[in-house]
């Protein structure tokens, strides 16, 4: 049976989520790595270089964030015009070799972009990811099923913010914020889906509720249980709470809650 734990900060009377993961026993818990160094880089278009044996070696190495616009020419004749720093605009190109980490074999692999300017297409050893037009947010893919477990991966992502005037101030280009790879079991906590509310706070107690989502991504029918640990600004443990195990089907998500009650809560000034 899987169990999902997740650990809570408990600060005064807010309660903040520090990272989450969901793992087995004796397996290693939610792994996150820092993707940011190690990128080849061209400005241009660069048709074909999606593919995974696309020659890249002459390409620059850059770690990210990185933008190339900011790089040059200036000139009053860009298309970014007086807001976007008279900068230049266009098409840049980014591939990241990387071997899959021991870790990883047999897990469930994502890579996280925080921001890709503007327009940014995705692929992973030549199979297309997604679209996201807009570099204001983040995106996640889900690299599992196109992995090599052995030998050298290929990420790689097109930037276009061609497009222009795009903004009312200077936006950048290309991978302009952080990259993640993060590996979890075949079941885990789901994305985003941890809320953490105080919906009664007095000074003799206050209630804490827990919402989160259990995903399970294996081929089959899992068991899974949920247990939260409230930890104060000195380490100490002030609250638990569980949620009995419950089938979460191949496929499928379900949704869980859990209502811890603090005692004598240090409420904020």
């Amino acid at each position: 049976m899987r169990k999902i734990v997740v650990l809570l900060a408990l600060a005064l009377a807010a309660v903040l989520p520090l990272p989450t993961w969901a793992a087995p026993t004796g397996a290693p818990p939610r792994v996150i790595q820092l993707f940011d160094n190690g990128w080849r880089f061209l400005t241009g278009d660069a048709p074909g270089a999606e593919k995974a044996k696309f020659d890249d070696t002459p390409w620059r190495v850059v770690a990210v964030p990185h933008d190339w616009s900011i790089e040059g020419p200036i000139r009053e004749t860009n298309p970014t015009g007086s807001a976007g720093a008279f900068l230049s605009a266009g098409v840049g190109w980014y591939r990241k070799h990387f071997t899959l980490p021991t870790p990883a074999v047999g897990q469930r692999v994502a890579v996280e972009f925080d921001g890709i300017m503007a327009h940014g297409d995705v692929w992973i050893n030549g199979m297309p990811l997604g679209n996201r037009p807009s570099g204001w947010v983040g995106v996640r893919y889900d690299l599992t099923p196109s992995l090599h477990t052995t030998g050298d991966n290929v990420l790689a992502v097109r930037a276009d913010n061609s497009r222009q005037p795009a903004s009312r101030w200077y936006a950048g280009a290309g991978i302009y914020r952080h990259v993640r790879l993060v590996i979890t079991n075949a079941v885990h906590l789901a994305p985003a889906a941890t809320f953490v509310t105080t919906p009664n706070v007095v000074s003799a107690a206050a209630s804490v509720d827990v919402a989160t989502t259990i995903t399970n991504d294996s081929g089959a029918a899992r068991p899974a249980s949920l247990e939260v640990t409230l930890i104060g600004p000195e380490g100490v443990v002030v609250g638990t709470g569980t949620v009995s195990p419950r089938t979460v089907p191949s496929g499928a998500s379900v949704d869980c809650r859990c209502r811890i009650t603090v005692a004598h809560p240090r409420l904020w000034g």
